[in-house]
């Protein structure tokens, strides 16, 4: 059974099925401390992860009230690129803001 002209060396008759397999996924994390501002955590989740100001908002009130708070969930080289940008721009401005990554 033909579907058509074919490239040669290729038959339609045979199906080929890939093994694709989702990428593994990570949260990225921001954990409270006692000197980066509010202020300061609210830019970074709206440059670095593309919240909104109010989804920026309720991220940092977490951060603030439990300790912690998910920025996002990327691939790997994603969520650990999102973590150095954050805690180089919290080292230029002199925060000790800590990031994290860890597997969904």
């Amino acid at each position: 059974m033909s579907n058509g002209p074919l490239a040669p060396g290729y038959d339609s008759d045979i199906l080929v099925e890939d093994d694709v397999r989702l990428p593994r996924m990570y949260r990225v994390l921001l954990h409270n401390d006692d000197y980066t501002t509010m202020e300061f955590v609210v830019s970074i989740l709206v440059e670095v992860f593309r919240k909104t100001a109010e989804q920026a908002t309720a991220i940092m009130l977490a951060v603030h009230r439990d300790g912690v708070g998910e920025c996002g969930v990327y691939t790997f080289e994603v969520a650990e690129t999102k973590a150095a940008i954050v805690h180089a721009r919290a080292r230029r401005e002199g925060y000790p803001l800590r990031c994290s990554t860890e597997e969904v």
